[in-house]
């Protein structure tokens, strides 16, 4: 055990500075060795903590890893006796109500391996501030209801660094002695430190231009790496598009003159929206049809679009404090996804989204991590980057949009940007506005952001024949959490339609709202003719655990007749889901698999049926993942689990080849790539049915191999070359090597396509995974300093295969813990982010939870990061 713990920060403790800052004028001086921060900031006391003629409270800035070479108060240079050094950083005596300081430090950016605050990646300088890492720039006040007018003077190397940018606008420039260079820039609209970016590189740059909806024009600048100046243009097109969209729906219009994304391949996380100067993981950003498949095309879309949307939801108005973080990134997340679906097919969007959740963020909710949306705790903030921040937390943002209605949603959303434009906010101002702008009560509502766990609903009807009424019977509840035991009840949309028996919807509209808001509630539907098949949660409509118990038939029905896209899909997992829970235990218990005929049946209606919607088929030929599977599953059996999904597939495969063959003929597209919606689709669905072609025959194993040869785009390509790796018959082996070979010499010079190469293998669940991820570890492929190959390679390894993860008595976990120790040292924010695979050891036999409980205790006889030390010590408990 440790013998100090990190301190734990609670909501309940908040409290408002002492002093804001009104102006921010840095001096950046870049060098290869110690580069300098000239910092001046213009400092008033908060009003609401002192009273005149009282002591001035001492003014407490944060820093972290610097070297404070000199401090002046008005001008007048400070002693070493008037200010203090701390752990957390500098402390003075304020001299007066209003005044100036000025700091100069030394920082070495070279140095900084974490990849917070001020950094180099490839040569260039770049910056990553959110959520904590501006005090490794200068002496600051770093905390996000600090709002100040910041400008930024960087000098440089001209030949090393002819590109120098910041946030807003270029006001000057101009050239100094000794070949360096200087640009000035201001950014009128006060920010947060978190808010703040810098780049320093050589750099080449895409331009475009946006008029907005005023006739203002915006000039778009995408930065890159001479290398990648060609795969630029789907991220301009898709920023246009951003622009567009939340023009049009949202009625925000860009403010800036100019608008500029810089593309860095060392990158903790995807993107980052600092105000007019977007950084982004070169992963996130950089696509071309050689080099990108469609999920990377639709991806890059996606984040364009959400890091240009918190312009307005995260930089205009932000967060208060960190435990706001949902305030910005549900609902922006929320934001992009109604973008994205808008620009796509709605249906598969929402069943991606909530794959995502139910994998996932439910197992993040059943985990010792879990918390509310809004926590009311932390050591240590990057670990509450979570997929119950941004996922969860947008599916909040979507219950209070579905309650409403758009046209009271919009007028909520006006209202809360322009009352708090300019300002740090809290959860409780959004929903205000929200409520105010429509009339409806979301006190209950507001248990969503309070309390964690994923509410579970339980269904059951009965049907009066005589008087025609059809009543559901619902009842909530919630397990408990990490310290929370008991819950309330959750105020709770539940999407229902009724279908007859031909399949068509009973009511008037459809659907009908129902809003669950007790522990046990009961609704009646009048006039229904005859008992009805419920459709339940359409659109999932709550992110909730429902469980109503359908019958085979039941599901087969409705994954035929639904009128709702995400239930039709959602009633194939469900069917699937039983099934293949039927076979586990034939597994366990050495009996052949068996698959119900029910599901055959239904496979046979839908992949004989017209192809309406080739990108809704492409979902339902999808087999539930084996995460998923484990997810819903206590103990997880990995090897029953992984056995009774193949034989399932296999079994597709198998009875119906014909039908796969023509799927995949009648998908081809001819002609140069596009990665439209339209084409999107119908190479999804050729590469799924090209997927159980290999596995049913040597023939579809070299009908892989041709289009992998043939293929004039990634997606194709790629899709073959993982259908070859992936694929368990003998005659795919040796093609499967050499086609590896084949993408790595014509790619290896392209970071991001490589990722996906690394990636390919480290899933791969065929014998000796572990040792061919150990084996690429010292490839000259893979860079142990960069998060995007640490996340392809270890990271999809010990959270994407399970067969190889879990075996050979704990190897997988004793690995998993090794990179982790080491790593922390180098990166704590991705070494907490990898550990996650042993933090769910609840979940597994008892064998395997005492494994992975030793490598945890193992891990945390280190001396840790405040970061792992969080999550290992709560995993631990």
């Amino acid at each position: 055990m440790k013998d100090a713990q990190p301190r734990t920060i609670y909501l309940k403790d908040y409290r408002a500075p002492d002093y804001w800052i009104d102006r921010t004028d840095l001096k950046v001086d870049l060098h290869e060795g110690q580069s300098r921060v000239e910092a001046t900031l213009s400092l008033r006391v908060n009003e609401a903590h002192w009273t005149p003629g009282q002591p001035l409270p001492p003014l407490e800035l944060q820093g972290s890893e610097l070297v404070l070479e000199g401090a002046w108060v008005d001008g007048v240079a400070l002693g070493a006796d008037e200010y203090q050094l701390t752990e957390q950083g500098l402390v003075i005596q304020a001299p007066s109500a209003r005044f100036e300081l000025r700091t100069r430090c030394r920082i070495e950016p070279q140095n900084n391996t974490s990849l917070e605050g001020l950094y180099k990646s490839n040569g260039m300088f770049c910056t990553q501030c959110e959520a904590e890492g501006f005090r490794k720039i200068t002496y600051y006040l770093d905390r996000p209801d600090v709002m100040s007018v910041f400008s930024c003077r960087i000098s440089a190397d001209q030949i090393r660094y002819p590109v120098l940018l910041s946030n807003g606008n270029e006001i000057d420039r101009g050239v100094l002695e000794e070949g360096r260079h200087w640009v000035q820039w201001h950014d009128p609209f006060p920010k947060p430190a978190y808010l703040f970016a810098l780049v320093a590189g050589d750099l080449q740059h895409v331009s475009d231009q946006f008029v907005t909806r005023s006739g203002r024009t915006v000039t778009l600048q995408l930065y890159t790496e001479p290398r990648n100046i060609g795969k630029c243009d789907h991220a301009i097109d898709s920023l246009k598009r951003a622009m567009r969209w939340d023009e049009e729906v949202y009625g925000r219009e860009y403010d800036l003159d100019i608008f500029m994304i810089v593309a860095v391949d060392h990158f903790n996380m995807g993107a980052m929206e600092n105000k007019g100067l977007n950084i982004f993981n070169s992963s996130c950003v950089l696509a071309s049809a050689d080099t990108a498949t469609d999920a990377s095309f639709q991806r890059i879309e996606a984040i364009v679009a959400h890091e240009y949307f918190h312009n307005w939801s995260g930089n205009r108005v932000t967060c208060r404090d960190w435990f706001q973080l949902s305030l910005k990134e549900g609902f922006t997340v929320f934001r992009d996804a109604e973008f994205s679906a808008d620009m796509n097919s709605r249906a598969v969007k929402r069943i991606e989204d909530v794959s995502l959740l139910r994998t996932a963020q439910f197992a993040e909710d059943a985990g010792p991590m879990a918390h509310p949306v809004r926590p009311d705790s932390y050591m240590e903030i990057s670990n509450f980057y979570t997929l119950t921040v941004y996922e969860k937390g947008a599916e909040v943002v979507r219950m209070i949009h579905r309650l409403l209605g758009a046209e009271a949603f919009r007028r909520g959303s006006d209202l809360y940007f322009e009352r708090h434009d300019g300002q740090a906010v809290t959860v409780e101002d959004f929903v205000r506005a929200m409520e105010e702008a429509s009339g409806i009560d979301l006190t209950q509502f507001r248990r969503w952001y309070e309390q964690a766990g994923t509410p579970r609903v339980t269904v059951s009807d009965s049907y009066d024949s005589a008087s025609g009424r059809y009543s559901l019977h619902f009842s909530q509840s919630c397990p408990a959490t990490p310290g929370q035991v008991s819950k309330l009840p959750f105020h709770i949309p539940i999407a229902v339609g009724l279908l007859d028996a031909e399949g068509h919807d009973l009511l008037p509209d459809s659907t009908r709202l129902v809003e669950l808001t007790e522990a046990q509630q009961t609704v009646h539907f009048e006039a229904i003719s005859e008992r009805p098949v419920p459709s339940l949660l359409r659109g999932f409509s709550a992110p909730v655990k429902l469980s109503y118990d359908y019958s085979d038939a039941q599901l087969a029905f409705l994954m035929a007749n639904d009128s709702d896209a995400f239930n039709r899909w959602d009633a194939s997992q469900q069917l699937c889901v039983r099934v293949l829970q039927r076979m586990v235990p034939q597994y366990l218990e050495g009996t052949p698999l068996k698959v119900d005929g029910v599901l055959t049946e239904a496979f046979s209606a839908l992949l004989r049926a017209p192809v309406s919607d080739p990108a809704a088929l492409e979902t339902m030929l999808v087999l539930p993942a084996e995460a998923y599977l484990a997810e819903i599953s206590e103990p997880v059996e990995v090897e029953a689990i992984h056995a009774a999904r193949e034989a399932l597939a296999n079994h597709l495969a198998e009875r119906f080849a014909p039908e796969f063959e023509h799927l995949y003929r009648d998908s081809q597209l001819e002609g140069a790539y596009q990665p439209t919606a339209e084409h999107m689709a119908l190479r999804s669905l050729k590469n799924a049915a090209l997927g159980y072609l290999a596995r049913g025959s040597d023939a579809g194993v070299e009908l892989a191999h041709q289009q992998y040869r043939a293929a004039n785009n990634m997606t194709d390509r790629f899709r073959a070359l993982a259908t070859l790796v992936h694929c368990e018959r003998g005659s795919a082996r040796a093609l499967a090597k050499s086609c590896l070979q084949d993408f790595y010499d014509n790619f290896k010079n392209d970071p991001q396509v490589i990722e996906l190469w690394l990636s390919v293998q480290a899933s791969c669940q065929r014998d000796g995974a572990l040792e061919r991820v150990q084996a690429l570890m010292a490839h000259e492929a893979f860079d142990a300093g960069n998060p995007n190959k640490l996340r392809s390679l270890i990271g999809v390894f010990c959270s994407q295969n399970s067969i190889g993860f879990h075996s050979g008595e704990g190897a997988g976990y004793r690995f998993l813990a090794d990179q982790v120790i080491e790593l922390d040292q180098r990166n704590p924010q991705i070494a907490s982010r990898l550990v996650t695979p042993l933090t769910r050891l609840r979940k597994y036999p008892a064998a395997r939870q005492q494994q992975m409980r030793e490598q945890l205790q193992r891990i945390f006889t280190h001396s840790l990061s405040p970061d792992l030390y969080e999550v290992v010590s709560k995993s631990l408990q």
